[in-house]
């Protein structure tokens, strides 16, 4: 669960599908949870769901949450179907996320609570932890940092009364983004510490990166550039390692940010090259029109008009490709201010 809270004057540091994206409401998922099973073929549709819950896992992580939500819709009509609600949780799950990275709140919240209440039906501790996890994920989102704050304390004390390491990481390292929200950066440091402890012991490369990544924003709230560049840094060894992009991305641009600040112009451009190879890598039209955002804002803060106009008009053109209007503005009016200057 990430969210950056930038320092005040910073910038953005802006952070294959399988199936055709639909757009899918709140109401949609309540109607297919009544059509009927066809019993005929129970194990091939398990296996057919199986399928599609695992694609959509793949889609969500790679960013591509618009096809996460139509894999995860056609699973969970299935899962439904033959009656399977541990794969209707796990489904859930999938759906909330992916509806938060598009903004999708009210969907987002209709798929999280029923995830939480199918883990609660079957005292599913595990399931109770993460629904509550990623609950406090939409309730960070829609601005309520003391609900998300209750709810991970919940999740927390599930967690350790059940012994689940890898639940009290994970709800330890939440509790750090709420801190964070909350502007209690030392707080959040100790959290994210703490969290970081749970991760190694579970052999979890991605979530200690996660929290590596957020113990870096940490720092970067607080302003101590050293303990930032070395816990990005040790993020993105780490993901690095695991090939996990999504966090590979986030230790770049706070890395990217990190060393332009104390002007160490040259490694951030040399960060910004292999994130630009990531994206392309990924084919990722979404990450490429961050790389070249940034690089505008760098060459803008050195000075070289010309060429942060060029990445600027780049980043435009990606971003009609993808059809995103309000990022298009945004980039038209920065530009239309640099060349005022």
């Amino acid at each position: 669960m990430k969210q950056r809270h930038l320092l005040p004057g910073c910038y953005a540091l802006v952070f294959i599908g399988l199936f055709s994206p639909t757009v899918a409401r709140a109401a949609d998922i309540t109607q297919q949870l009544h059509r009927p099973a066809n019993n005929s073929s129970r194990q091939q549709s398990r296996e057919q769901a199986d399928t599609l819950l695992r694609i959509g896992e793949q889609q969500s992580a790679l960013g591509f949450a618009d096809k996460a939500v139509t894999s995860g819709l056609e699973a969970l009509e299935i899962y439904h179907a033959i009656g399977d609600l541990r794969a209707q949780g796990l489904t859930y799950d999938l759906l909330g996320m992916s509806y938060i990275q598009l903004n999708r709140l009210k969907e987002a919240e209709d798929a999280l609570r029923r995830r939480l209440a199918i883990a609660r039906d079957t005292k599913d501790f595990q399931g109770q932890i993460f629904g509550l996890n990623n609950l406090s994920t939409l309730l960070l989102r829609k601005g309520e940092p003391i609900p998300a704050g209750e709810t991970l304390e919940e999740a927390l004390t599930i967690a350790r009364h059940v012994k689940n390491i890898e639940g009290e990481g994970l709800s330890l390292s939440n509790l750090g983004l709420v801190a964070i929200r909350q502007g209690e950066y030392n707080k959040a440091i100790k959290l994210y510490e703490t969290a970081l402890t749970f991760r190694r012991k579970t052999r979890d490369p991605i979530g200690e990166a996660n929290t590596l990544n957020n113990l870096g924003d940490a720092y970067l709230e607080a302003r101590d550039y050293q303990e930032t560049i070395g816990t990005y840094g040790a993020a993105l060894r780490i993901a690095q390692a695991s090939r996990d992009r999504a966090n590979q991305l986030r230790a770049i641009d706070g890395l990217v940010f990190s060393h332009s600040a104390v002007g160490r112009y040259q490694r951030a451009f040399d960060l910004l090259e292999q994130r630009l190879a990531i994206a392309q890598e990924l084919q990722s039209f979404r990450e490429e029109l961050k790389s070249f955002e940034s690089y505008a804002h760098l060459y803008e803060q050195l000075g070289n008009y010309e060429t942060a106009r060029n990445f600027y008009e780049r980043a435009i053109v990606l971003a009609r490709t993808l059809e995103d209007n309000k990022t298009e503005v945004q980039l038209i009016d920065r530009l239309t201010q640099m060349l005022k200057r």
